[in-house]
């Protein structure tokens, strides 16, 4: 037997150790070079691991949830009945890992229909580890679907229209003998990002004391420009949301409250004020809750915003974001769009000192110019890090921005210098 032992490759950016997150071989079974055998994740990045050689898997360490060190033994093939091994190769395939987390540009998506499915192909499916896991719970064989995407990439698109086929089992699956025997409870392993989430929740809620503050706006005047803006886009074109408006109102305002604009680095006891505004915008994806970036959201304008907001978001959605696209932001905006509800108490993105929560917007009767008239309200949600963050600067900012608010025009006027 000839071995050959695959391990942990260094993912970068410092990583000392990767969760398992999915096999996708197990002991028995052959592989062929190039072909995805397992996803890791690291922090916030999801990356599918290719074997380097080809071979028999004779072990893998590790369950989906475990922590496996860099540099420790993670596969091993025997190699004896296939073609001598490229070692340098092989070499070549553990320096570039890392790669293999690039995303691929993001392509429309076209429907597959209810064709006959094709014959079952040979090779590495290209797909994400989202739709990998999906079509796992799912019992979707991938090799059975022809993507749509770039070179044949499967997209979510493709495995919910197989998905959305219904079989003979399907049909007979919720009859009422099925039903009464079904499990009173199930229980799902906490791994990935959801419980990178729990984990990161967790330790902001413990260690950071939350301010929590909570303003109404009047933004009767902000949908008015909000509308006649749309109104001038071209009918393709996506249309601009309270957002964009948020957030460059909140880069005006910062200029007066840099305090509630940085990060708190505990391991140095140093609070780190940033000029420059990194918007992390809290996105609602099928694994979870991810923060994508807008950099230099300051020197944007409310179109190019808008552009950003939905690009980061698309690719953050489509598991298609990179590392530095989901770190690095000094302050973070959640907006819940029509689920606003009334208030919010975001939990702070730590190790930032602040956020702020987008609630529903609705009309309301109230009272303007001394007299009841219905006008459009939404209430700003916020949280600041009490230690740094006095409670009169957290309030003064949020006045500041509501004024911003519903004074539109002021957002793009600039700042009256004085002497």
């Amino acid at each position: 037997m000839s071995q050959f032992v695959f391990k942990m490759p260094d993912l970068g950016e410092g990583t000392v150790e990767a969760e398992i997150v999915a096999w996708h071989t197990k002991p028995g079974e052959s592989v062929a070079e190039d072909q995805v055998i397992v996803e890791v994740m690291t922090d916030k990045a999801a990356v599918e691991v290719p074997a380097p050689v080809s071979g028999r898997v004779v072990s893998i360490t590790g369950e989906p949830g475990d922590k496996i060190a860099v540099g420790s033994p993670l596969i091993v093939f025997d190699t004896a009945a296939m073609p001598a091994v490229d070692l340098e190769g092989a070499a070549a395939v553990v320096a570039q890992v890392a790669a293999v987390a690039a995303p691929v540009a993001p392509a429309r998506a076209k429907v597959v229909g209810a064709a006959a499915a094709p014959a079952p192909r040979s090779g590495r499916v290209m797909t994400s580890p989202a739709n990998r896991r999906r079509a796992r719970e799912a019992g979707v064989d991938l090799a059975t679907i022809a993507g749509s995407g770039p070179g044949g990439r499967i997209l979510r698109s493709d495995l919910m229209a197989v998905g959305n086929q219904p079989t003979p089992s399907d049909v007979s699956a919720e009859t009422p003998a099925v039903r009464a025997t079904a499990p009173e409870t199930t229980e799902i392993k906490v791994i990935g990002l959801r419980r990178l989430i729990a984990q990161r929740m967790t330790e902001s809620k413990r260690t950071i004391p939350h301010f929590a503050y909570v303003e109404e706006v009047d933004v009767t005047e902000l949908e008015s420009l909000r509308l006649h803006l749309n109104g001038s886009l071209p009918q393709e074109a996506p249309s601009l949301t309270y957002l964009p408006f948020v957030v460059l109102a909140l880069t005006r305002a910062l200029d007066s409250f840099p305090q509630c604009n940085a990060c708190y680095d505990a391991a140095r006891e140093v609070l780190v004020r940033h000029r420059a505004v990194h918007v992390g915008v809290a996105t609602q994806t099928p694994d979870g809750l991810k923060v994508p970036v807008v950099r230099n959201a300051q020197d944007l304008s409310v179109w190019d915003l808008a552009a950003e907001i939905r690009r980061v978001s698309e690719r953050a959605r489509a598991n298609t974001a990179t590392r530095d696209e989901l770190v690095g932001s000094t302050i973070t905006v959640t907006s819940l769009g029509k689920l606003g509800g009334i208030a919010s108490t975001p939990v702070i993105n730590a190790p930032e000192v602040a956020i702020i929560g987008l609630n529903k917007a609705a009309e309301r009767p109230v009272v303007h110019g001394g007299t009841i008239v219905v006008r459009r309200i939404m209430n700003l949600s916020s949280s600041f890090d009490h230690r740094f963050v006095d409670g009169y600067d957290a309030a003064a900012m949020i006045q500041m921005l509501k004024g911003l608010l519903e004074h539109p025009a002021t957002i793009f006027i600039p700042k009256v210098k004085t002497s």
